[in-house]
């Protein structure tokens, strides 16, 4: 129960691999108000030298604290999809609480029941084999933990046949034994929710890009996977509404759907979505205002010779003069095209790249996008900046949950008298460490 922050950091290597590492995890004890939040992030970006011009974006949950405290910073911020997935199941059974309640109840003591008694868990081993369903133990769902209520009822139905068996044979437990109401609501249930079980998992990996699927997935659940249908009952269409409403309710803001559609249309994936003319102007813009690396070889050849005279007058043995080498018709040509092309200006070298990348093939959905920008980046020098921005935004705060999910199997009973700072080091290395590995 000791309050800390943890601080996760993504960014691109030279070679366009996407790299995640746990800065900190920091003790805070005071007040978890956004004037201290905010302290507490701008006294990690001071202490590992982080420039915040250089932040593209941070990602947390949807607590109020945290987000006034971004906002007091002036940073991009975006909201974390696993939370907003979870927060919209949660308020839809919420609001069908007097249909859902009773059978939800039923479901968790029955896991319960299951969970603290070795002879049920036993009993339904060896009915599971009689009824030649999986060999599958009952989840019990956690309101921390984003879809477990999905797998909780889903695996209820999967072993109905057998858990039944298991509680006809126990009088005392025979209270348990879900009735045929029970389980129409736990269908109704399952139908709603399994629609989006696999997308917080999916959008909650470290290694690669995420944020840009973000638009594409809610499109797909918003449109079409939850929209309502003939089979459906009227417990899971409603449930279904709710959760569409929920969803678009997070993501309304100006800023986010902006963010989200320029993270979209630089994914080679999925850049065919329409991102709107006001995006593509904000794209440009942001081309235009990228630094260009400028490499004058006069200026290198200078160097070079400045440093070989420094040691010439060092005093080592001076080298043999290199031979002369005989110019050919390149060289001589070359002179001409230099003195005679004049720069073509930026605004219409980035127009053109983005007409060009426009252009290109959709690439397939199972392709890697940064393995394209890596193998392209030399066709697209000023996009393929901009590109470096966004493909390294995180869609969820996943990376910070597993740092506490670390710190959890460090500071054990057994260890509860660890100094805050060790805590640090010891988060540190360990998901470091593994990450590396």
């Amino acid at each position: 129960m000791m309050p800390y922050m943890s601080l996760t950091i993504h960014y691109l290597s030279a070679n366009w691999e996407l790299k995640s590492k746990c800065l900190e995890t920091v003790f805070t004890p005071e007040s978890h108000t956004s004037d201290n939040l905010a302290e507490a992030l701008r006294s990690s970006f001071q202490e590992w030298s982080l420039d915040e011009r250089k932040l593209v974006c941070i990602t947390t949950d949807n607590g109020a604290n945290i987000v006034a405290a971004v906002r007091k910073l002036g940073w991009t911020w975006l909201n974390c999809f696993g939370h907003n997935l979870h927060l919209a199941v949660t308020n839809a059974m919420k609001s069908e609480k007097d249909r859902t309640a009773r059978a939800m109840g039923v479901c968790r003591h029955l896991v319960t029941a299951f969970s603290q008694s070795w002879q049920k868990k036993k009993k339904l081993q060896r009915e599971q084999v009689e009824h030649n369903l999986p060999q599958h133990c009952l989840v019990l769902d956690c309101p921390t933990r984003w879809g477990t209520k999905q797998k909780m009822v889903a695996r209820v139905l999967e072993q109905v046949p057998a858990i039944r068996r298991v509680l006809m044979d126990e009088r005392r437990s025979q209270h348990l034994i879900p009735t045929w109401q029970d389980i129409e609501v736990l269908e109704s249930i399952n139908a709603a929710l399994k629609k989006v079980a696999d997308f917080t998992d999916a959008l909650s990996c470290e290694k690669t890009v995420t944020a840009s699927s973000v638009k594409p997935v809610l499109q797909l659940l918003t449109e079409d996977l939850l929209l309502p249908t003939d089979e459906d009952t009227e417990l899971t269409r409603n449930l279904k509404k709710k959760m569409v409403g929920v969803l678009k309710d997070k993501y309304s803001a100006p800023a986010t759907q902006q963010l989200l559609a320029k993270a979209s249309f630089i994914d080679p994936r999925h850049k065919d979505i329409n991102p709107g003319d006001d995006v593509k102007d904000a794209l440009l813009e942001e081309m235009l205002a990228m630094p260009e690396e400028r490499r004058d070889i006069g200026d290198g050849e200078a160097a070079m010779s400045t440093a070989a005279a420094g040691e010439g007058e060092g005093g080592s043995a001076p080298s043999s003069p290199p031979k002369k080498k005989k110019k050919n018709l390149a060289d001589l040509l070359g002179k001409r095209k230099v003195q005679s092309s004049s720069p073509v200006p930026k605004r219409i070298r980035a127009d053109t790249e983005v007409a060009r990348y426009l252009q290109e093939e959709a690439l397939d959905l199972h392709s890697d996008p940064l393995a394209w920008w890596r193998d392209n980046q030399a066709r697209f020098p000023l996009l393929s900046k901009v590109a470096r921005k966004y493909m390294t935004i995180c869609a969820t705060s996943t990376p910070s949950e597993r740092v506490f999910s670390a710190a959890g199997n460090i500071v054990t009973p057994l260890r509860s008298s660890l100094k805050s700072d060790k805590v640090n080091m010891l988060v540190f290395l360990s998901r470091n460490m593994k990450t590396e590995k």
